[in-house]
């Protein structure tokens, strides 16, 4: 009944299955209340409180930040692409307004609960990627359905979502996520990578991710940056000098705005731009099927962003600004000057290396998803932080959010310039790939 699955990396074409009504015999031990039967031409109804795209979205979030959850060596990025594909796959079988990313249902009933479909897909993806949460998701699961209708809707929604999750996790089963990192070898050479003080990690991290199969790329160095500035040009001189003085813990340069900036985006970046989008899709009062797309493109052009980043990484191996500052006498360059205790206002420094900068890279691509999405002349909204608890930020737009972001990286004291000028053009890059490409409207 089912159409063999094919090896993503050398396809991204879609596969086909066929789903008849309720085909899959599927077990719900519990009668739900009336809510929303999620049909594809129907607006939300006034009775739906919750929005399961938003909804799983947030329960991934949860995990991703308990301590231990996320594998060490597998970037959370690619748990948010896998579900919300599964998510956009399932829904948009129904809807059938876009193309679909890898999976084209046959047979599909356009009254098919576009909800229980998202919160099926959901929950099997997560439950196969974090197993041990598995009861936290059953119990998650259970709250989605008790909102749909029991019927032949809500039925045929479920065999969709499992359907869907299934194929998915197949196309992404051998995808080098679970490879074992590549042991790195510092070099000692003025610009060389090195690690950085107080953390001094033994190894940095994600040294495979580069290897990894893309979601929508056609490779990871598809759109892969020229080199960094030379240690001796100006560009390089100014890039150091601004950072030495703005980045410094405890320093005087930086306004204390500035350094709250530094410090309130110190966080992993992505989940942000997840939050920013649950606000601006619950503000917009998306459809389900709108959701499932928002949030599709956004991480599937979020998990090729590092995918993409991490090849320019490990393919330039720049240094940091807190290795760069300290053993400044030795670049060969009389306009910089060392400070051997020079420490960045963070503390910490991310242990890779710096050319391009992530949270460059993310907030541009996330910001042009969102913009392209929504083409909002202004929205306003607030940001919260994933490391100051009870602190927000607003913003007017989404590109005014990821220009703070971005910048927040030289008050912190952990990238130069030219890694941020590099990124979000890398970030624009991928995005603009991925819109012009993908879940893209079906022609009449």
């Amino acid at each position: 009944m089912f159409a063999q699955v094919g090896d993503l990396s050398m396809t991204k074409k879609w596969i086909t299955l066929t789903v008849l009504g309720a085909v899959l015999a599927v077990q719900v031990g519990q009668s739900y209340g009336a809510s929303d039967r999620g049909h594809k031409t129907a607006d939300p109804s006034p009775a739906q409180s919750v929005n399961q795209v938003v909804q799983w979205n947030k329960n991934l979030l949860v995990i991703v930040r308990t301590p231990g959850a996320q594998p060490a060596t597998i970037h959370p990025t690619r748990s948010f692409a896998i579900m919300h594909a599964a998510i956009y796959d399932a829904v948009n079988a129904i809807d059938g307004s876009h193309k679909p990313y890898l999976v084209h249902l046959t047979g599909v009933s356009a009254n098919a609960s576009q909800d229980a479909a998202a919160a099926q897909a959901a929950h099997d993806v997560l439950v196969s990627l974090y197993p041990t949460f598995q009861a936290t998701f059953d119990t998650e699961l259970q709250a989605s359905l008790a909102q749909i209708p029991d019927g032949t809707a809500k039925t045929d929604g479920i065999s969709i979502g499992l359907t869907v999750a299934d194929q998915i996790l197949a196309l992404r089963s051998n995808d080098g996520a679970n490879a074992t990192p590549i042991p790195y070898v510092f070099g000692n050479a003025p610009g060389d990578y090195q690690s950085t003080p107080p953390n001094f990690p033994k190894q940095p991290q994600f040294t495979h991710w580069s290897h990894v199969t893309p979601f929508a790329l056609d490779r990871a160095d598809q759109f892969r940056p020229g080199p960094p500035p030379a240690l001796t040009s100006k560009t390089y001189i100014d890039d150091f000098n601004e950072v030495k003085s703005l980045g410094i813990v405890n320093g005087t340069a930086a306004t204390a705005d500035q350094m709250l900036t530094g410090h309130f985006w110190n966080g992993a970046i992505q989940n942000y731009w997840n939050e920013i989008t649950q606000t601006a899709a619950i503000g917009h009062n998306l459809t389900t099927a709108q959701s499932a797309r928002v949030f599709a493109l956004l991480n599937l052009t979020l998990a090729d962003s590092v995918i993409a980043f991490y090849d320019a990484k490990y393919t330039y191996n720049f240094w940091r600004p807190v290795t760069a500052i300290r053993a400044a006498d030795t670049d060969n360059n009389p306009d910089t000057t060392a400070d051997p205790n020079w420490l960045p206002e963070v503390g910490n420094t991310t242990p890779d290396p710096s050319y391009p900068g992530a949270h460059a890279v993310i907030s541009a691509a996330g910001a042009a998803v969102l913009d392209s999405f929504f083409k909002p002349k202004r929205f306003d909204f607030s940001v919260t932080s994933e490391v100051m608890p009870n602190v927000e930020r607003s913003f007017k737009s989404f590109s005014a959010a990821a220009e703070e972001a971005t910048l927040s990286r030289i008050f912190a004291g952990v990238h130069f310039r030219s890694d941020l000028t590099t990124g979000r053009q890398l970030g624009s890059d991928v995005a603009d790939f991925v819109v012009d490409n993908f879940l893209t409207p079906q022609k009449d």
